[in-house]
Protein backbone atom coordinates (compact mmCIF):
# COMPACT_ATOMS: atom_id res chain seq x y z
CA UNK A 1 0.00 0.00 0.00
CA UNK A 2 1.24 3.47 -0.85
CA UNK A 3 2.28 6.17 1.62
CA UNK A 4 0.16 9.30 1.19
CA UNK A 5 1.08 12.88 1.90
CA UNK A 6 -1.51 15.37 3.10
CA UNK A 7 -0.31 17.91 0.54
CA UNK A 8 -1.65 17.84 -3.00
CA UNK A 9 -3.47 19.67 -5.78
CA UNK A 10 -5.65 18.60 -8.71
CA UNK A 11 -8.25 20.02 -11.06
CA UNK A 12 -10.67 18.65 -13.63
CA UNK A 13 -13.19 19.99 -16.14
CA UNK A 14 -16.05 18.39 -18.07
CA UNK A 15 -17.75 20.02 -21.04
CA UNK A 16 -21.50 20.50 -20.77
CA UNK A 17 -22.00 20.51 -24.53
CA UNK A 18 -21.39 22.61 -27.63
CA UNK A 19 -21.46 26.32 -26.69
CA UNK A 20 -22.78 25.37 -23.23
CA UNK A 21 -19.60 25.86 -21.23
CA UNK A 22 -18.05 23.46 -18.73
CA UNK A 23 -17.98 22.37 -15.11
CA UNK A 24 -14.67 23.03 -13.34
CA UNK A 25 -13.54 21.35 -10.11
CA UNK A 26 -10.40 22.27 -8.17
CA UNK A 27 -9.10 20.54 -5.02
CA UNK A 28 -6.12 21.29 -2.83
CA UNK A 29 -5.02 19.94 0.54
CA UNK A 30 -2.47 20.66 3.26
CA UNK A 31 -1.56 18.91 6.49
CA UNK A 32 -3.97 18.73 9.42
CA UNK A 33 -4.60 16.59 12.47
CA UNK A 34 -7.96 15.37 11.17
CA UNK A 35 -9.98 15.57 7.95
CA UNK A 36 -11.17 19.17 7.59
CA UNK A 37 -13.22 19.60 4.42
CA UNK A 38 -14.18 23.02 3.05
CA UNK A 39 -16.50 23.15 0.01
CA UNK A 40 -16.88 26.29 -2.10
CA UNK A 41 -19.70 25.65 -4.58
CA UNK A 42 -21.69 27.94 -6.83
CA UNK A 43 -25.44 28.06 -6.30
CA UNK A 44 -26.27 25.72 -9.19
CA UNK A 45 -23.99 23.02 -7.75
CA UNK A 46 -25.11 23.12 -4.12
CA UNK A 47 -26.93 19.83 -4.55
CA UNK A 48 -23.60 18.06 -5.06
CA UNK A 49 -22.35 18.76 -1.55
CA UNK A 50 -23.28 15.35 -0.01
CA UNK A 51 -21.72 13.47 -2.93
CA UNK A 52 -18.56 15.58 -2.79
CA UNK A 53 -18.19 15.00 0.94
CA UNK A 54 -18.53 11.27 0.39
CA UNK A 55 -15.92 11.27 -2.38
CA UNK A 56 -13.38 13.24 -0.36
CA UNK A 57 -13.94 11.18 2.80
CA UNK A 58 -13.35 7.97 0.86
CA UNK A 59 -10.12 9.27 -0.69
CA UNK A 60 -8.59 11.22 2.22
CA UNK A 61 -8.31 10.35 5.89
CA UNK A 62 -6.50 13.44 7.19
CA UNK A 63 -5.67 16.96 6.08
CA UNK A 64 -7.34 20.27 5.34
CA UNK A 65 -9.02 19.80 1.97
CA UNK A 66 -10.61 22.62 -0.01
CA UNK A 67 -12.79 21.86 -3.04
CA UNK A 68 -14.00 24.60 -5.41
CA UNK A 69 -16.64 23.88 -8.03
CA UNK A 70 -18.28 26.14 -10.60
CA UNK A 71 -19.45 26.39 -14.18
CA UNK A 72 -18.35 28.52 -17.11
CA UNK A 73 -20.74 29.45 -19.88
CA UNK A 74 -20.17 29.18 -23.58
CA UNK A 75 -20.53 32.08 -25.98
CA UNK A 76 -18.55 35.26 -26.44
CA UNK A 77 -19.79 37.17 -23.41
CA UNK A 78 -20.59 34.24 -21.14
CA UNK A 79 -24.09 35.68 -20.43
CA UNK A 80 -27.11 33.36 -20.23
CA UNK A 81 -29.57 33.39 -23.11
CA UNK A 82 -33.00 33.09 -21.50
CA UNK A 83 -35.72 31.54 -23.63
CA UNK A 84 -39.16 33.08 -24.10
CA UNK A 85 -40.66 30.25 -22.07
CA UNK A 86 -38.40 31.05 -19.12
CA UNK A 87 -39.22 34.75 -19.29
CA UNK A 88 -42.95 34.08 -19.51
CA UNK A 89 -42.78 31.78 -16.50
CA UNK A 90 -40.76 34.33 -14.56
CA UNK A 91 -43.29 37.07 -15.41
CA UNK A 92 -46.19 34.90 -14.22
CA UNK A 93 -44.40 34.11 -10.97
CA UNK A 94 -43.65 37.79 -10.40
CA UNK A 95 -47.30 38.68 -11.05
CA UNK A 96 -48.49 36.06 -8.57
CA UNK A 97 -46.11 37.30 -5.88
CA UNK A 98 -47.06 40.96 -6.39
CA UNK A 99 -50.77 40.07 -6.29
CA UNK A 100 -50.31 38.69 -2.79
CA UNK A 101 -47.57 41.11 -1.76
CA UNK A 102 -48.24 44.47 -3.45
CA UNK A 103 -45.19 46.07 -1.86
CA UNK A 104 -42.78 43.49 -3.34
CA UNK A 105 -40.34 45.17 -5.70
CA UNK A 106 -40.04 43.93 -9.31
CA UNK A 107 -37.15 41.71 -10.39
CA UNK A 108 -34.03 43.42 -11.75
CA UNK A 109 -32.37 42.33 -15.00
CA UNK A 110 -29.47 40.84 -13.04
CA UNK A 111 -31.84 38.82 -10.82
CA UNK A 112 -33.76 37.57 -13.84
CA UNK A 113 -30.55 36.50 -15.59
CA UNK A 114 -29.29 34.79 -12.41
CA UNK A 115 -32.58 32.87 -12.15
CA UNK A 116 -32.37 31.79 -15.80
CA UNK A 117 -28.75 30.73 -15.33
CA UNK A 118 -29.67 28.58 -12.34
CA UNK A 119 -32.67 27.09 -14.08
CA UNK A 120 -30.54 26.19 -17.09
CA UNK A 121 -27.59 24.76 -15.19
CA UNK A 122 -29.40 22.86 -12.46
CA UNK A 123 -30.12 19.22 -13.31
CA UNK A 124 -28.20 19.25 -16.62
CA UNK A 125 -24.88 20.15 -14.96
CA UNK A 126 -25.02 17.85 -11.93
CA UNK A 127 -24.03 14.71 -13.86
CA UNK A 128 -20.99 16.28 -15.56
CA UNK A 129 -20.07 18.02 -12.30
CA UNK A 130 -20.05 14.70 -10.44
CA UNK A 131 -17.87 13.17 -13.15
CA UNK A 132 -15.47 16.12 -12.93
CA UNK A 133 -15.42 15.74 -9.15
CA UNK A 134 -14.49 12.05 -9.40
CA UNK A 135 -11.63 12.87 -11.76
CA UNK A 136 -10.44 15.72 -9.56
CA UNK A 137 -10.48 13.73 -6.30
CA UNK A 138 -8.71 10.83 -8.00
CA UNK A 139 -6.09 13.28 -9.28
CA UNK A 140 -5.73 14.70 -5.77
CA UNK A 141 -5.20 11.22 -4.36
CA UNK A 142 -2.56 10.47 -7.00
CA UNK A 143 -0.79 13.75 -6.22
CA UNK A 144 -0.80 12.92 -2.51
CA UNK A 145 0.58 9.46 -3.33
CA UNK A 146 3.44 10.94 -5.39
CA UNK A 147 4.33 13.36 -2.63
CA UNK A 148 4.00 10.56 -0.06
CA UNK A 149 6.46 8.41 -2.02
CA UNK A 150 9.01 11.24 -1.92
CA UNK A 151 8.49 11.69 1.82
CA UNK A 152 8.84 7.94 2.42
CA UNK A 153 12.10 7.85 0.42
CA UNK A 154 13.44 10.80 2.40
CA UNK A 155 12.52 9.16 5.72
CA UNK A 156 14.12 5.88 4.66
CA UNK A 157 17.30 7.75 3.76
CA UNK A 158 17.44 9.30 7.22
CA UNK A 159 16.82 6.01 8.99
CA UNK A 160 19.86 4.63 7.15
CA UNK A 161 21.96 7.55 8.39
CA UNK A 162 20.68 7.07 11.94
CA UNK A 163 21.63 3.40 11.83
CA UNK A 164 25.10 4.36 10.65
CA UNK A 165 25.46 6.79 13.56
CA UNK A 166 24.32 4.06 15.97
CA UNK A 167 26.95 1.70 14.51
CA UNK A 168 29.60 4.37 15.02
CA UNK A 169 28.52 4.88 18.63
CA UNK A 170 28.31 1.21 19.59
CA UNK A 171 32.07 0.39 19.71
CA UNK A 172 32.74 3.60 21.63
CA UNK A 173 30.48 2.65 24.54
CA UNK A 174 32.64 -0.04 26.27
CA UNK A 175 35.81 2.02 26.00
CA UNK A 176 34.06 5.14 27.31
CA UNK A 177 32.52 3.24 30.21
CA UNK A 178 35.84 1.63 31.14
CA UNK A 179 37.72 4.93 30.91
CA UNK A 180 35.17 6.75 33.05
CA UNK A 181 35.08 3.90 35.54
CA UNK A 182 38.85 4.03 35.92
CA UNK A 183 38.76 7.79 36.30
CA UNK A 184 36.09 7.45 38.98
CA UNK A 185 38.22 4.96 40.93
CA UNK A 186 41.24 7.26 40.77
CA UNK A 187 39.26 10.20 42.09
CA UNK A 188 37.73 8.00 44.77
CA UNK A 189 41.18 7.01 46.00
CA UNK A 190 42.37 10.61 45.96
CA UNK A 191 39.35 11.70 47.98
CA UNK A 192 39.89 8.96 50.55
CA UNK A 193 43.58 9.76 50.82
CA UNK A 194 42.90 13.42 51.54
CA UNK A 195 39.82 13.06 53.75
CA UNK A 196 40.42 9.84 55.71
CA UNK A 197 44.17 9.59 55.99
CA UNK A 198 45.01 7.57 59.03
CA UNK A 199 41.39 6.52 59.68
CA UNK A 200 40.86 3.03 61.04
CA UNK A 201 38.93 1.70 58.02
CA UNK A 202 39.83 -1.69 56.59
CA UNK A 203 41.37 -1.46 53.15
CA UNK A 204 39.20 -4.32 51.87
CA UNK A 205 36.03 -2.44 52.85
CA UNK A 206 37.22 0.71 51.10
CA UNK A 207 38.10 -1.26 47.98
CA UNK A 208 34.71 -3.03 47.96
CA UNK A 209 32.83 0.25 48.36
CA UNK A 210 34.89 1.84 45.57
CA UNK A 211 34.07 -1.00 43.19
CA UNK A 212 30.35 -0.74 44.01
CA UNK A 213 30.32 2.99 43.38
CA UNK A 214 32.29 2.56 40.15
CA UNK A 215 29.80 -0.08 38.94
CA UNK A 216 26.87 2.23 39.72
CA UNK A 217 28.58 5.07 37.86
CA UNK A 218 29.19 2.79 34.87
CA UNK A 219 25.51 1.91 34.73
CA UNK A 220 24.54 5.57 34.74
CA UNK A 221 26.74 6.44 31.77
CA UNK A 222 26.18 3.24 29.76
CA UNK A 223 24.10 4.08 26.63
CA UNK A 224 23.97 0.58 25.10
CA UNK A 225 20.31 0.25 26.07
CA UNK A 226 19.43 3.56 24.40
CA UNK A 227 21.15 2.46 21.18
CA UNK A 228 19.23 -0.83 21.24
CA UNK A 229 15.89 0.95 21.66
CA UNK A 230 16.81 3.44 18.95
CA UNK A 231 17.49 0.62 16.47
CA UNK A 232 14.19 -1.00 17.47
CA UNK A 233 12.29 2.22 16.73
CA UNK A 234 14.07 2.52 13.37
CA UNK A 235 13.01 -1.05 12.51
CA UNK A 236 9.39 -0.11 13.24
CA UNK A 237 9.66 3.03 11.07
CA UNK A 238 10.94 0.95 8.16
CA UNK A 239 8.17 -1.61 8.67
CA UNK A 240 5.47 1.07 8.60
CA UNK A 241 6.91 2.73 5.49
CA UNK A 242 6.93 -0.63 3.71
CA UNK A 243 3.36 -1.34 4.81
CA UNK A 244 1.98 2.08 3.81
CA UNK A 245 -1.55 3.30 4.41
CA UNK A 246 -2.63 5.63 7.19
CA UNK A 247 0.50 5.81 9.35
CA UNK A 248 1.21 9.47 10.05
CA UNK A 249 0.22 9.38 13.73
CA UNK A 250 2.23 6.22 14.40
CA UNK A 251 5.28 7.69 12.73
CA UNK A 252 4.88 10.87 14.76
CA UNK A 253 4.91 8.82 17.97
CA UNK A 254 8.01 6.89 16.85
CA UNK A 255 9.83 10.11 16.00
CA UNK A 256 9.11 11.35 19.53
CA UNK A 257 10.61 8.14 20.92
CA UNK A 258 13.67 8.48 18.68
CA UNK A 259 14.15 12.02 19.94
CA UNK A 260 13.87 10.80 23.52
CA UNK A 261 16.60 8.19 22.99
CA UNK A 262 18.90 10.69 21.27
CA UNK A 263 18.37 13.15 24.14
CA UNK A 264 19.24 10.45 26.69
CA UNK A 265 22.31 9.48 24.68
CA UNK A 266 23.49 13.08 24.73
CA UNK A 267 22.76 13.64 28.44
CA UNK A 268 24.53 10.42 29.51
CA UNK A 269 27.44 10.86 27.15
CA UNK A 270 30.80 10.98 28.89
CA UNK A 271 32.87 11.46 25.74
CA UNK A 272 33.02 14.15 23.09
CA UNK A 273 32.62 11.57 20.31
CA UNK A 274 29.29 10.32 21.68
CA UNK A 275 28.08 13.88 22.21
CA UNK A 276 28.78 14.72 18.55
CA UNK A 277 26.92 11.59 17.43
CA UNK A 278 23.93 12.51 19.63
CA UNK A 279 23.81 16.00 18.07
CA UNK A 280 23.89 14.56 14.54
CA UNK A 281 21.08 12.17 15.50
CA UNK A 282 18.92 15.03 16.79
CA UNK A 283 19.36 16.94 13.54
CA UNK A 284 18.24 13.94 11.46
CA UNK A 285 15.31 13.19 13.79
CA UNK A 286 14.11 16.80 13.63
CA UNK A 287 14.16 16.59 9.83
CA UNK A 288 12.11 13.40 10.08
CA UNK A 289 9.61 15.14 12.36
CA UNK A 290 8.99 17.90 9.80
CA UNK A 291 8.35 15.34 7.07
CA UNK A 292 6.18 13.03 9.19
CA UNK A 293 3.83 15.94 9.92
CA UNK A 294 2.86 15.91 6.22
CA UNK A 295 2.10 12.17 6.05
CA UNK A 296 -1.52 11.04 6.18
Amino acid sequence: MAVYSMTGYASAAVELGPASGSVNIEARSVNGRFLDLNLRLTDELRGLEPALRELVSAACRRGKVEVRAGTTRGGDDGMPQPSSEQLNRLARLQGTVQAWLPEARPLSVNEALAWCRGATAGPDSEGPALEAARRCIEGLREARAREGARLAASLAERTVKLRELARQAEPLVPAVVQRQQQRFLERWQEALASAQAGAAVPESALHERALAEAAAHALRIDVAEELTRLRSHLDEVDRLLAKGGELGKRLDFLVQELHREANTLGSKSAALELTAIAVDMKVLIEQMREQVQNIE
